[in-house]
């Protein structure tokens, strides 16, 4: 992909976030991996007035928080380094303030084997990190610790993130993570459900290689 498909595919992803609720007005942000550089979307700019010019550009390796372009990146830049640092096979971060995920998030709940698609998040259980002010190398050791190697986890008191090989497929699952958390949330009402086990959700996860939107690498 070209930076200039890759610029677009962020904007398109950014508008169809809003679109669907899970982000409002200038909240959450989208990187992307661009060879040794990564995309990262604006800081309070709503994604309404959104362009491919405006993402910015930063280096993965050197100086943290050097960035090129004509506006400055998020704020939360840092954990979308990071965590692109950490794992190679991250080609795309997703950071949304959906409002099932963030009032599990605000209770610091993390959302249990309600359903099988948590499969598709590489465990037993979407996980909640610590708080940290956003922005700080300390959410950003937070969210680490928290993910490990899942695709999604809560972030107390703030919101959600996904990752992924590519945008599509991590925009796909921040869907499929506030889904979760909304089906969780329903159920918390009702008095709790029952829970999927280890073997029932092994199970699934052996098909979920190449189910739902799949990564493009």
């Amino acid at each position: 992909m070209t930076e200039a498909s890759l610029r677009a595919e962020i904007v398109e992803r950014c508008k169809e976030l809003d679109a669907r609720g899970l982000n409002r007005g200038a909240s959450g942000n989208i990187s992307a991996r661009m060879g040794d550089a990564m995309l990262m979307t604006p800081s309070a700019i709503p994604y309404t007035a959104l362009a491919p010019e405006m993402i910015a550009l930063m280096p993965l390796e050197g100086d943290d928080g050097a960035w090129e372009g004509p506006l400055k990146p998020s704020t939360e830049w840092r954990f979308h380094l990071d965590l692109m640092r950490a794992r190679p096979g991250i080609g795309a971060v997703v950071h949304t303030h959906a409002e099932f995920s963030t009032i599990l998030a605000i209770a610091r709940m993390p959302i249990p084997a309600i359903h099988y698609m948590i499969a598709a998040f590489g465990g037993m259980e979407i996980p909640c990190c610590d708080y940290a002010c956003y922005g700080t190398a300390e959410l950003s050791e937070a969210i680490l610790s928290a993910l490990g190697t899942m695709n999604g986890c809560l972030m107390a008191n703030h919101g959600m993130l996904t990752v992924a090989g590519d945008l599509r497929r991590a925009a796909w699952l921040a869907f499929e993570l506030e889904a979760l958390a909304h089906h969780y949330w329903h159920v918390l009402q009702i008095g709790g459900g029952h829970l999927l086990s280890e073997v029932e959700i092994a199970t699934v996860a052996k098909g979920f290689a190449s189910y739902g939107v799949a990564s493009s690498d």
